[in-house]
């Protein structure tokens, strides 16, 4: 800043220092589940790291609809946060996470059968065998319904090796 400017405006060390402390305040008050997100191997939203975009694994299997969970039931399993629309669902998956999480971590078993790891879409979904299988694409998710035992042939022989490219 020139003198000249700085005669005519002040120097102004408190608006910086506003400043600063604005954006530690503002980066101390961001969503909790955006802190979590640690890991690849359950597919998580990068920008507020929740597992399936904050939908409740367990609805699916007690409602059986897709339905979003709320901030106010969560829980960090797997390096991910999940959202839960009640007490009861949150807890039936602490107990079992195995069971209620998606399998493949959340990854389209369609496209992994094909070698790929691609995210599945929470509203694209089939419980088949008692286990939740999440799909990319519909036409994933149809030709899936129509037979799972293929498709999780193919998908079960290729997982370990992709998981193990994704970060933990």
């Amino acid at each position: 800043m020139t003198a000249q400017r700085q005669e005519r405006y002040g120097s102004r060390p408190g608006i910086t220092l506003f400043a600063l402390l604005a954006g530690f305040f503002a980066v101390l008050g961001l969503d909790s589940a955006a802190w979590a997100a640690t890991t690849e191997r359950v597919v998580v939203n990068r920008y507020s790291g929740l597992a399936i975009e904050g939908f409740d694994p367990v609805a699916y299997f007690t409602e059986s609809v897709a339905a979003r969970g709320s901030p106010d039931f969560e829980a960090r399993e797997a390096g991910a946060v999940w959202r839960f629309r009640n007490q009861g669902n949150r807890a039936s998956f602490v107990a079992h996470p195995e069971i209620y999480g998606p399998q493949f971590g959340g990854y389209d078993p369609v496209d992994l059968g094909r070698g790929v790891t691609y995210a599945g879409n929470p509203r694209f979904w089939v419980v088949t065998g008692d286990r939740l299988y999440l799909f990319g694409r519909e036409e994933n998710r149809d030709a899936f319904a129509a037979e799972p035992a293929r498709f999780l042939k193919d998908a079960a022989a290729r997982w370990p090796a992709l998981e193990r490219g994704l970060a933990q």
